[in-house]
């Protein structure tokens, strides 16, 4: 049952990346940790934690607050923030990328209801006196980024969470899809797979282009994935207290992301010079979808009401709500009528990068953050992550200046046009990759820094360890200041590091065998709600709900800069391979569970067996870094740091998963039906939740050879 427990809560932990999904443990009847003694910090590690300015921070964050920067939109904040690390003493430059991005022009969506009277949601949040920027006249309407162009009419039906199981679940019920207009929560899969599978499902036996059959996918935030901070519950509403606006809007990206990220058009090529465009349909919807506010959903929602079967007769998790409707599965009577048209660009983005090298050559540590948003704001997602690294640049300069010299080369990068599918990080990877394959140690993503004061942790295996030993290091000051972030980590999470899915650009790193970790702070169930992907994550929403004082803003970027320090500056890597050894044996019990529930009859034997040798080769390794530490041998310390850097590389060796190539990783990858949560042993488990045990066998063949490969890298 312990295990079990440790597994659920690995895949529950960091799943949404941009907005991470938490799983908060209730320490209620638990005995009273005590706290523990900062660690011990080196004199570059003091001067480290001295360097961080909330002040500067702060600055920093209101720049890029103040400045329109949708991908491919703002040119001068990639400059700027190239001239903020060419000061500190790196070499920098913008590379840049041709994409297709799409932009939107307008829309509408009228609800008539069978005696004739109209119901129109405003589509478009409330402009606040008190938030400057949402007064701002550029500011970025309400849209999906990669939605289809065009217009419906139709009967509305409620789909939950938009997974592929919500639309068995109505099909099961005898609710007619074809021809009818889906509305689905926010929470679950990633939103452009609910488009995805409300057009996989309404349009069976139909052709795309009869109007009258395209479902449009109209998505809202419901007040019941708020936790207790609600106007329910007495609190009240942005901008006068912590509540959800009720306007409030998540924008986002309609990307098939589970299919591949980057250019929808240049699938495993980088979009430079004048490259051979694909077939975008692959992973871009052909239905129209729009996002809306819980306010303007309500009403929708409520004309469901009495229409085939109450939410509370569905049988399915989170289908029921907290608004005022019954969350009936219709459909209803009253008709949809919506268009949405966009204006397709194939526009320049541009990441800032900064170099700084060091005695290795041939090994090298990546940082980065994205810096586009989807509106004018995006305090939280991602400016917090943009201010840190900005800071963190600053600092290193100061220990260049000190004398200090980095072992390993660092890269640091500001990518562009994360929001619509990891584009940035993703051509930059398709074009860097031969050199990253031959230096790249690890990538550290940090994306919302800081939406509240509860530090996370995502990391592949290696990192585990050397992830948690730099918390002692931090005293965590947004809460009880006595506190190390990894008594306040610790707390919330019983020590648990969640499993890379995707959803930030960690994950084309990832997924060519590098090693990465993603990191932030977030919200707690009683704090401050972040309005994600909204007008109102602002500075204003910021500086006076989410981190007054920009205190854990200062503390995650020394957190940061601790763990990067240690990677950069040690003889040996401190990577640790054999962890993914402890870790691949709890995955391998999830995995046996998973066939166990599907009744399946799938030999692991061999997958049991590459674990155990795997293990056997990762103590070899460990015992040769040793060897080296003890005898001060530099050519033997080159080697060990060598395997270190390129074990991972098996995993990815075999092929990408079936039906989508770009994910290679054999041992974890976002889930076909999720997007962003990850799924162990991807090859294996969904194949057997498929029903296809042939395949099953198959990718039990792979995954096993992908961990031998991993292993003989690492044996002596």
């Amino acid at each position: 049952m312990k295990k079990s427990l440790l597994l659920a809560a690995l895949l529950t932990t960091g799943l949404d990346a941009c907005q991470r999904k938490r799983h908060f443990h209730n320490q209620d009847g638990h005995a009273k940790r005590s706290l523990t003694p900062r660690a011990p910090l080196s004199a570059d590690e003091s001067l480290i934690i001295d360097s961080f300015d909330a002040n500067s921070i702060d600055e920093w964050s209101y720049y890029y607050t103040h400045g329109l920067h949708l991908a491919g939109k703002n040119r001068s904040q990639a400059q700027w923030t190239a001239d903020r690390w060419s000061e500190a003493g790196f070499n920098t430059r913008l590379d840049t990328y041709n994409v297709f991005l799409d932009y939107p022009i307008n829309k509408s969506m009228s609800l008539t209801y069978p005696n004739g009277s109209v119901y129109q949601p405003s589509l478009e949040e409330d402009v606040l006196p008190e938030d400057p920027t949402t007064e701002y006249p550029n500011r970025t309407p309400t849209f999906h980024g990669y939605s289809f162009s065009g217009a419906a009419s139709g009967q509305l039906v409620y789909v939950g969470l938009g997974q592929q199981a919500d639309f068995e679940r109505l099909l099961d019920l005898g609710v007619p899809l074809e021809g009818k207009i889906a509305i689905a929560r926010y929470g679950g899969p990633f939103r452009g797979l609910k488009v995805k599978n409300s057009e996989a499902y309404g349009m069976l036996g139909t052709i795309i282009l009869i109007v009258s059959y395209i479902i449009h996918s109209s998505q809202f935030t419901d007040p019941a994935d708020d936790g207790n901070i609600t106007v329910a519950n007495g609190y009240a509403a942005y901008p006068d207290g912590p509540a959800r606006n009720p306007t409030s809007v998540q924008r986002g990206s309609v990307q098939f992301l589970s299919t591949y990220p980057g250019d929808p058009t240049t699938p495993g090529y980088p979009s430079i010079g004048n490259p051979v465009r694909s077939d975008k349909s692959v992973v871009v919807p052909g239905i129209p979808s729009i996002p809306i506010s819980y306010q303007d959903a309500q009403p929708i929602l409520q004309a469901l009401d009495g229409f085939g079967t109450p939410g509370i007769d569905v049988g399915r998790d989170d289908w029921v709500g907290a608004l005022n409707a019954t969350y009936s599965t219709g459909p209803s009577e009253a008709v949809i009528d919506m268009s949405n048209y966009m204006e397709d660009h194939y526009t320049d983005l541009w990441n800032a990068i900064g170099v700084m090298n060091g005695t290795n050559s041939d090994e090298t540590i990546v940082i980065g953050n994205h810096r586009d948003a989807w509106i004018i704001g995006g305090a939280a997602d991602p400016n917090s992550g943009t201010a840190i690294i900005v800071e963190l640049g600053k600092v290193f300069g100061k220990l260049l200046q000190s004398g200090w010299q980095p072992k390993r080369n660092i890269v640091l990068c500001s990518w562009d046009g994360e929001e619509y599918g990891l584009v940035g990080s993703t051509e930059w990877v398709e074009e860097y990759i031969p050199w990253l394959s031959d230096t790249a140690m690890s990538y550290l993503n940090i994306d919302v820094g800081t939406s509240g004061p509860h530090p996370s942790i995502s990391a592949t295996p290696e990192l585990h360890q050397v992830a948690i030993e730099q918390m002692h290091k931090v005293m965590w000051e947004s809460l009880e200041g006595n506190k190390t972030m990894y008594d306040v980590w610790l707390e919330d999470t019983d020590g648990v590091v969640g499993v890379l899915g995707s959803g930030s650009d960690y994950t084309s790193f990832v997924h060519k065998g590098i090693g990465a970790i993603d990191m932030g702070s977030d919200q707690g169930p009683n704090d401050p709600i972040y309005h994600y992907h909204s007008n109102y994550d602002s500075y204003h929403w910021m500086a006076n709900f989410g981190d007054p004082g920009f205190l854990t803003h200062k503390n995650m970027g020394q957190y940061l800069a601790l763990l990067a320090y240690n990677l950069i500056s040690e003889d040996f890597v401190p990577l640790r391979p054999m962890n993914y050894a402890t870790q691949m044996d709890l995955y391998y019990t999830l995995l046996r569970e998973t066939i166990a529930n599907a009744s399946a009859n799938v030999d692991t034997e061999e997958l049991r067996d590459a674990i155990n040798t795997f293990s056997t080769q990762a103590v070899q390794a460990e015992k040769l870094h040793v060897q080296a530490a003890m005898s001060g041998d530099a050519a033997l310390m080159k080697v060990v740091n060598g395997k270190y850097r390129d074990f991972s590389r098996g995993f990815t060796s075999q092929g990408g998963l079936p039906g989508r190539e770009f994910y290679q990783h054999v041992v974890f990858a976002p889930g076909i039906d999720t997007g962003y949560a990850p799924v162990i042993f991807p090859g294996i488990t969904e194949a057997v939740e498929a029903g296809n045990f042939s395949l099953a066998e198959e990718w039990v063949g792979k995954t096993a050879r992908g961990i031998l490969v991993a292993g003989d890298i690492l044996k002596t």
